[in-house]
C-alpha cells in the first residue's frame, strides 16, 4: 500500500474532477478572483477521498524522502487529509502519527497552538487541500517552528500554481502536491484585473 496504484492516482483525480471543482466566478480567500474554485473538503471528508489521499499522500511523502514522525498543518483544510494519511500508516508502517494546529493559541489550559501527536524533537510535514498563496501552510510552519519542531517539506492534495510553492520554498520547505491544475483540466488563473 506504500506505492499507490496509476489507478488510485486517476481515481484521486476522478473523485476531485466530480465533487470538489466548480466552475464561474468566485472570490477566493486570498481576496483574489477566479474562474473555478476548488471545495478539496467535499473530496477529503469523504470515504473514498480519505482512502485515496491517505495512501497516495503516503506515498509521496516517502518518495520525498521526507520521513515524518507526524504530518498536520492548519485546522481546518488540513486535518483530513492528515488523518488520512495518518490511517494509511498503519496498513504500510513505519507509523506516521497527525497533529493540527489551531489557528490561535488556545486561552486555556496548556495554552498550545499545536495539537495532538507533536514533539519538537521529531521531524514533520505540513499537509494541505489547496495551496494558492500559501498563507496557510506559512502559518502552520510558523507556529510548527515557534514550538521548535522542524518541517522537512510542505504536502498539498492541489497546488492552484498562484505563487503558494514559491513563498513555500522561500520559507525553507520543498512542496509537492498530489494533484495538478493539468490532471484536473483547469489553467492556471490569470491574475484579474478587477
Amino acid at each position: 500500500m506504500a506505492h499507490p496504484t496509476q489507478h488510485q492516482q486517476q481515481s484521486l483525480v476522478q473523485l476531485l474532477r466530480a465533487q470538489s471543482v466548480a466552475v464561474g466566478e468566485f472570490t477566493l480567500a486570498s481576496g483574489r478572483r477566479s474562474t473555478y474554485y476548488i471545495d478539496a473538503r467535499l473530496t477529503t471528508m469523504s470515504a473514498r477521498g480519505l482512502e485515496l489521499i491517505g495512501s497516495v499522500g503516503l506515498s509521496v511523502i516517502r518518495e520525498a524522502g521526507w520521513q515524518p514522525a507526524s504530518v498536520g498543518g492548519l485546522t481546518l483544510g488540513a486535518d483530513p487529509v492528515a488523518y488520512a494519511i495518518a490511517r494509511a500508516s498503519c496498513d504500510a508502517p513505519p507509523i506516521v502519527n497527525a497533529f493540527t494546529v489551531r489557528k490561535e493559541p488556545k486561552g486555556h489550559g496548556a495554552k498550545r497552538q499545536v495539537e495532538g501527536c507533536f514533539d519538537p524533537k521529531m521531524p514533520v510535514v505540513v499537509v494541505e487541500d489547496v495551496v494558492t498563496t500559501g498563507q496557510s501552510a506559512l502559518r502552520a510552519i510558523a507556529a510548527i517552528r515557534d514550538g521548535g519542531g522542524t518541517v522537512r517539506g510542505v504536502l498539498a492534495v492541489v497546488d492552484r500554481e498562484e505563487g503558494g510553492r514559491e513563498a513555500i520554498e522561500q520559507a525553507g520547505c520543498p512542496l509537492r502536491s498530489l494533484v495538478s491544475l493539468a490532471d484536473l483540466g483547469l489553467p492556471p488563473d490569470a491574475p484579474s484585473s478587477h
